[in-house]
């Protein structure tokens, strides 16, 4: 293990790894909100998640091959098990995307995820919530489910698509509360985390450009590889930060506080769109995001 890795195992559970690991969850949640403005809409979602699951690909196996130590027994039937998991996840999402507004999906997803994790985490980690962070909970998850209620208002609405793209959306929520939790299982029993971030980049990410390359075959009009694959390329970057700083976070801290804090991409993903994209964002919104924000300071300062 490098001098880096066993600074990280040795500051777990401690002071520092909490305020360490604060920092990498929203960094994690900055880098989600880019991660989410490249996927927005403008390329078939199987598509876009085939092109950045092969770069991760690429830039994961000399990494995973020839840099960090292989991993043993016990870690190779983890890392199965994270195949299995993140592949549901990855097929619900691009389900969700297909039937409905991304605007709308994200927003339900995200606004999810954390309620279910806190619960997970109690559970398998015994990591429990005061009442004041439960409050954090409601009011940063409640706000996300608003926002998701505020876009669906400007969307054109097909109420067969809506219902089953809203279905999808809430099983991608607990299925990201699913791979939160397994994941941090599994970077906690690795004796080096970042052999299990090299290693989880690299073998979960072999399905999706198979699906994405079969379905590219079938369309009709295919659409311009070359855009697509730079789109991939930065994806694949950012995952490495928005990902791997998460589940950095999980193998530091609580887990629930790491997962509640990541959703605070969705207030990055609003000033993204208002000062980059140009996109209105209006009172109602405004105030919104300051419930979610005021939920992840609740939840950080009230355990």
């Amino acid at each position: 293990m490098n001098d880096l890795g066993l600074w990280l195992v040795d500051i777990s559970g401690t002071p520092e790894g909490a305020r360490f690991a604060t920092i990498l969850a929203l960094v994690s949640a900055l880098a989600h909100a880019i991660f989410g403005a490249l996927q927005k809409g403008r390329y078939d979602p199987w598509l876009t998640r085939g092109a950045i699951d092969g770069w991760l690909l690429v830039l994961s196996a000399p990494i995973a091959l020839f840099v960090v130590p292989w991993p043993n027994l016990t870690m190779g039937f983890i890392l199965l098990g994270a195949i299995v998991v993140h592949f549901a996840y990855k097929v619900t999402m691009a389900l969700a995307y297909e039937r409905a507004a991304y605007t709308v999906v994200y927003p339900v997803v995200r606004g999810t995820g954390p309620i279910v994790t806190v619960l997970a985490a109690s559970l398998f980690f015994g990591e429990h919530f005061t009442l004041v962070q439960w409050v954090g909970v409601a009011c940063l998850s409640g706000g996300i489910l608003l926002l998701a209620v505020r876009n669906l208002a400007e969307e054109t609405v097909d109420l067969h698509a809506l219902k089953l793209g809203l279905i999808w959306a809430l099983a991608g929520g607990f299925l990201v509360a699913v791979y939160t939790t397994y994941d941090a299982y599994g970077i906690r029993q690795s004796p080096d985390p970042f052999t299990f971030l090299a290693w989880f980049f690299f073998v979960t990410a072999f399905d999706f450009p198979i699906l994405a390359t079969m379905r590219y075959r079938r369309m009709v009009t295919k659409p311009d590889l070359g855009p697509l694959m730079w789109r991939g390329f930065f994806g694949a970057l950012i995952a490495w930060v928005s990902f791997g700083g998460v589940l950095m976070a999980t193998r530091l801290d609580k887990v629930g506080e790491a997962a509640v804090l990541r959703e605070t991409s969705v207030v990055f993903a609003a000033f993204i769109g208002w000062f980059i994209l140009g996109e209105k964002v209006g009172p109602r919104r405004l105030l919104l995001m300051t419930l979610v924000a005021l939920g992840a300071i609740i939840v950080e300062t009230g355990g």
